[in-house]
């Protein structure tokens, strides 16, 4: 290792002392020129654009996270609200539930926090969108489901017994 920079010494001494004057102070020049602009290629440049980056990016991110400070404010407001509770089932609710999908049910009792119904020939689409609606609107969970599938594709024959879920979100 010691050898080898001993050698490229030697080889740069030779061809410094191989140049005349002139050539030497062109050399010495062009490698100041080539410094500096290294220099500023690698250290000021950078530094000067992600300066000017982050002054033009600023005011948004400050708007940022002023939105998202009052979305926590006001996220914490709503945990401190009590839960909503969910309306008591009725039949009339549950069937309008079920006209306003386009399903009726061929079988419907309603007993206390309990739903049984029971559906021939539905679209299954349409049950499980009405599922998905009662579920946010009625806290109605699925306790026991029997779902068959029938000839016509996408029609299925059903049983559910659903169970309302009180308080919570």
């Amino acid at each position: 290792m010691k050898e080898s920079v001993n050698n490229l010494r030697a080889t740069a001494a030779a061809f410094w002392g191989a140049r005349t004057e002139q050539e030497r102070r062109y050399l010495a020049v062009g490698g100041i020129v080539v410094g500096l602009a290294l220099f500023y290629a690698l250290l000021i440049d950078p530094a000067l654009t992600g300066r000017e980056r982050l002054r033009k990016e600023l005011p948004s991110l400050r708007q940022q996270a002023a939105e998202m400070q009052a979305l926590a404010n006001l996220s914490a407001q709503l945990a401190a609200q009590p839960p909503v509770q969910p309306q008591p089932l009725t039949r009339e609710a549950v069937n309008s539930a079920l006209s306003t999908r386009g399903l009726t049910a061929a079988s419907l009792t309603v007993t206390g926090d309990y739903v049984k119904a029971e559906f021939k020939d539905v679209p299954f689409a349409g049950l499980v969108t009405w599922l998905d609606a009662v579920r946010r609107d009625s806290r109605l969970a699925v306790v026991e489901a029997k779902v068959t599938g029938q000839d016509k594709p996408g029609q299925v024959d059903a049983s559910l017994t659903l169970r309302q879920e009180a308080g919570g979100r």
